[in-house]
């Protein structure tokens, strides 16, 4: 499995993509990355066309066991972030 991509590479790849410098490139990176986390924390979605969509969902209360020890501790309800990747970003890297 190859490395995943740092935010100084995307950044580089994203401005020759939009022919443009590093600093715009990095400033649009950052204001996408604000704006999904300011939707997705207030209960929102953001579909990404081509890529997926990022959700917030509710987990319940409830009650886990600790391997270690195997005691039962409850557990309070919780959020937790999901992605649903698109079907055609499944397509290409299948075929």
């Amino acid at each position: 499995m190859a490395k995943p991509m740092t935010k100084t590479q995307l950044v580089a790849a994203l401005a020759e993509e939009m022919g443009s410098d590093k600093k715009t490139a990095s400033g649009a990176l950052d204001g996408i990355i604000d704006i999904i986390t300011r939707e997705v924390s207030g209960g929102g979605a953001v579909t990404l066309p081509g890529v997926g969509k990022i959700y917030c969902r509710e987990r319940p209360a409830r009650t886990v066991r600790n391997p270690a020890t195997g005691e039962q501790i409850h557990k309070d309800a919780d959020k937790v972030v999901k992605m649903t990747i698109a079907k055609a970003l499944k397509d290409s890297v299948n075929g």
